[in-house]
């Protein structure tokens, strides 16, 4: 936490709200709100989030341009089957932005550092959003000044995602650490702000070593290939195989049909459910077993899960449950059936002095380490949320429960849009933006906040029960029922 005086002076604003971050939530949440003139904090000097900082240059979208686009701006070549590249995607954002005149809400270069309440001990959100005081205080260092503004406001929304500024680095036994490691380690995000004359020195005629199995692990790796075509290949280190998923027509037609619709949602489980509902969910729960693994069997059928051993031994439906379905390039095993890609299952590693030291007692021998082990949200969001806050968001099983998938019933004047994932999330932190604006505007009035703890807790155990890898939020087998549930409360329809 950043030293700031007891008593700061604070900036006056015209502005009652303030939004922290400008990438696809935080620039969506600014439209929506921007009759509320709120004043945008961005840590660096472009919009974009995660897309700007913790992607590569290679790096496509997962999904169609329909499946990730603002219902109230369309793709201009939505129709297009290719998947978006990184750069058509920040492009997209951009005019987006400029479309609905909302850059000129951003401060860049603002980071945000600290957060203090200074509303009423015992406000609670019982109460419609407090009007015409201040509720937070919040702390900016901007890029040109080591000196705090302290700026005073009415509501906060958090928009700095899950992803990003802090690494997960896994734990390693005494003296098994990186410390001992003669090479170098990085991790994912750090290889992201490399250019790619730097990128290329790192990579060419070096042996790799890629952790993770996730989409950046995936994407890294062909980089690393592709990199290396006559040197060493690159060595993937998986602990857990996920279902993986190919850039392919076919594919995305039997997800779209059998996981994003409203009849496959009445396969799954939701939130307050009827009893009708629970027994017509047991009627159908083989159904539900046969689409799994049949989506199963095709992605065997059209990947080489079984020939490099990376078929998972889950199902394919606690992937989407967990939101862990990643979409691997076309090159990919192409690669590493060239031999440029090899993959070693290791259910523990750590390091030795010339490389990584497995459980089954062999080695590999690596010049230069790159973590692909994710992001700290939680840690980020602790770093800047004062006490007894900080304490609540990772309650329960360490991830935050929120209402509507927007707002903690124990934090006061505050929302957070792109924490909970969901198929769409372009299109859930709008809906979830806009369901936002209803509530500031005073236009629907939220249940008592025992009634919204209960509810949460219940969305939270329903998701922790569909899947073991229950590390973040996800909504993805009923966001549209979610959808309904948000727009009934403002009275409007989906």
């Amino acid at each position: 936490m950043a030293d700031h005086c007891e008593s700061p002076s604070l900036v006056i604003s015209n502005s009652k709200t303030a939004i922290i971050g400008a990438g696809f939530s935080g620039i969506a949440a600014a439209k929506q709100l921007c009759h509320h003139n709120p004043m945008v904090f961005e840590a660096s000097d472009c919009i974009g989030g995660v897309w700007k900082s913790c992607t590569y240059n290679s790096t496509k979208l997962q999904s169609t341009r329909k499946n990730y686009e603002f219902a109230e701006f369309p793709w201009p070549n939505r129709n297009d089957p290719g998947l978006p590249s990184k750069l058509e995607v920040l492009d997209y954002l951009e005019s987006y932005a400029k479309h609905f005149d909302v850059l000129k809400l951003i401060n860049f270069n603002s980071k945000v550092v600290e957060l203090r309440f200074v509303g009423n001990a015992g406000y609670c959100w019982d109460h419609q959003p407090s009007q015409g005081q201040p509720v937070w205080e919040i702390a900016v260092q901007t890029k040109d000044s080591d000196n705090l503004k302290w700026y005073a406001f009415e509501f906060v929304v958090v928009c700095i995602g899950q992803y990003g500024d802090i690494p997960k680095i896994p734990e390693f036994p005494s003296n098994k650490g990186p410390e001992i490691f003669k090479g170098k380690i990085l991790h994912t995000i750090d290889y992201c702000k490399l250019n790619k004359e730097a990128a290329s020195q790192l990579l060419e005629g070096k042996k790799i070593v890629v952790v993770g199995y996730k989409k950046s692990a995936i994407d890294l790796a062909v980089e690393c290939a592709q990199a290396n075509q006559e040197g060493q290949p690159c060595t993937m280190v998986v602990r857990t195989p996920h279902w993986i998923a190919p850039n392919h027509w076919f594919v995305g037609l039997l997800f779209s049909f059998f996981y994003t619709s409203r009849s496959s949602e009445l396969l799954h489980e939701r939130p307050n459910q009827t009893i009708f509902r629970t027994l017509l969910c047991f009627l159908l729960s083989p159904l539900r077993r046969g689409v799994s693994k049949l989506m199963e069997s095709f992605l065997l059928w059209k990947l080489p899960l079984n020939k490099y051993e990376l078929k998972p031994d889950h199902t394919f439906e606690e992937d989407i449950a967990s939101c862990q379905l990643a979409t691997v390039p076309e090159n990919f095993f192409a690669e590493a059936d060239k031999g440029n890609i090899v993959f070693k299952r290791a259910s523990e590693w750590w390091f030795w002095e010339e490389g990584i030291e497995f459980n089954d007692n062999t080695k590999t021998k690596a010049d230069v380490i790159i973590l692909g082990t994710g992001y700290n949200g939680m840690k980020k969001l602790k770093t800047i949320l004062p006490e007894p806050f900080r304490s609540l968001i990772d309650y329960p099983y360490g991830i935050m429960a929120l209402y509507r998938g927007t707002i903690h019933p124990l934090i006061p004047n505050m929302a957070f849009v792109g924490y909970v994932e969901s198929v769409s999330n372009v299109g859930a932190s709008e809906l979830r933006s806009k369901w936002l604006a209803r509530l500031v505007d005073e236009k629907f009035k939220l249940p008592s906040t025992e009634i919204m703890v209960e509810q949460t807790l219940r969305v939270t155990e329903l998701m922790r029960r569909r899947t073991k890898f229950f590390k973040r939020p996800c909504v993805a087998t009923f966001s549209i029922n979610q959808a309904d549930e948000m727009c009934k409360e403002m009275g409007c329809e989906l």
